[in-house]
């Protein structure tokens, strides 16, 4: 599968790259990363010796294979072939990230088969953003509930809410904010708190929801959505809470939510994540948010949710060179691409200008898509000359902050 815009691409954005995103990352983020999840594990000797080389390797080691024998072991020797042996400096960002968390998953022995086989080590703050954030959960839930909720009500206080599809849109967008990597060492109720800061429709950069409303309208319904996940925690929250609206209005009638495969990036979601959540609403004193997670629950039993993990969204792999893109999202009607490091995968993490049209690049998809996404690296496309000027000079941190957003549909 190649582009159709041009056989010659931008160049990636690379580690080594002066005064960027990637190398504060690899200075500060990812060290503090792995000195977190030790802080919150009692990990033995070996693995706490192993990932402290992890982070002394970042500055003057090089890329090496992978040492354990997981079910992704022969794609990554693959993938790993053009940077062995390579600085980490000397190698693309996105190659460089993903194949970061996968060594912390080495360095924690995830795949062993001692006590820390499959252990997940960011598992701790996924669960505690969760916990935080319960009360702007059960304001979603209350704002989800259906007709028989309503009339079920012990409480009498659960009242009928007409949804804005605006409104879900952006809370699909704005719940991108909750990424538990972005500052990992903040704790989860100031992450939390970041993403509720009143931000205007102005911070969206581009909204095609009036397009992608008109082409999800109940006269001509999707029967599959396609919905690539980002991260647990709010996000998640909100995500489901879309799902919810979308199969209750009949604009799908199944929804496939595609996952993480293991834990990566701190805090995207995995099958796990999503079964403590469901859990974790069903369980809660409060009634509306009780029967929402048991909708969402009944869903999933009947085939209108399907939970999906595949192997190739932990790799490092962008869009178009995805082998099965062709065939896994073909007979979709809609597929909704969340998160910064998905939107990095639509545009191969390169060097696009700002001002290159989303849907030339993107042109190669198999299927409509709608990209949401808080900015968090540097590469966006669909801007025009005005904005970035603009933007520049309001905000000099606009592209990696996470206070900036995109809703890019593409028929």
């Amino acid at each position: 599968m190649t582009l159709s815009l041009s056989p010659v691409l931008p160049p990636p954005l690379m580690m080594s790259e002066p005064g960027s995103f990637a190398a504060l990352t690899l200075a500060q983020r990812w060290p503090a990363v792995v000195q977190r999840i030790m802080s919150e594990h009692s990990f033995p000797s070996e693995i706490v010796n192993a990932l402290e080389s992890l982070v002394a390797e970042l500055k003057s080691g090089t890329i090496r294979s992978l040492s354990d024998s997981a079910p992704d072991a022969s794609a990554w020797e693959s993938d790993l072939q053009p940077y062995l042996d390579r600085p980490w400096l000397d190698v693309p960002w996105f190659f460089a990230e993903v194949y970061f968390y996968r060594r912390i998953l080495e360095a924690t022995q995830f795949f062993g088969s001692g006590e820390w086989q499959g252990v997940d080590p960011f598992a701790i703050q996924k669960q505690t953003s969760l916990s935080t954030v319960m009360s702007d959960v059960r304001a979603i839930a209350s704002q989800s509930s259906s007709e028989t909720d309503i009339a079920n009500d012990p409480t009498g206080c659960i009242e009928p809410i007409k949804i804005d599809p605006n409104k879900q849109w952006q809370q699909v967008l704005w719940g991108n904010r909750a990424d538990l990597s972005l500052r990992p060492t903040a704790d989860a109720d100031s992450v939390h708190q970041s993403t509720q800061s009143q931000l205007e429709q102005s911070h969206i950069l581009v909204d095609d929801t009036l397009a992608l409303m008109a082409y999800l309208s109940p006269s001509k319904p999707g029967s599959r959505i396609d919905w690539i996940a980002d991260n647990a925690g709010f996000e998640l929250i909100s995500d489901l809470g879309a799902i919810d609206w979308l199969i209750g209005q009949g604009l799908a009638e199944t929804i496939y939510l595609h996952l993480k495969a293991h834990p990566t990036f701190v805090s995207d979601a995995t099958v796990a994540d999503v079964e403590h959540t469901l859990a974790t609403l069903i369980a809660d004193s409060d009634y509306s948010t009780q029967r929402w997670g048991q909708r969402l629950q009944s869903y999933l039993e009947q085939g209108q949710l399907q939970l999906t993990a595949d192997w190739v969204w932990t790799s490092p792999l962008c869009f178009w060179e995805m082998p099965a893109l062709q065939q896994n999202f073909c007979d979709s009607a809609l597929v909704v691409v969340k998160g910064d490091a998905n939107y990095r995968r639509l545009l191969g993490d390169r060097h696009w200008p700002f001002t290159t049209p989303f849907a030339d690049i993107v042109a190669y998809f198999p299927a409509p898509l709608v990209a949401c996404r808080t900015l968090k690296s540097e590469l966006v496309a669909g801007l025009s000359p005005a904005q970035i000027a603009t933007l520049t000079q309001q905000d000099p941190e606009w592209l990696t902050n996470g206070h900036w957003g995109l809703i890019q549909f593409v028929p």
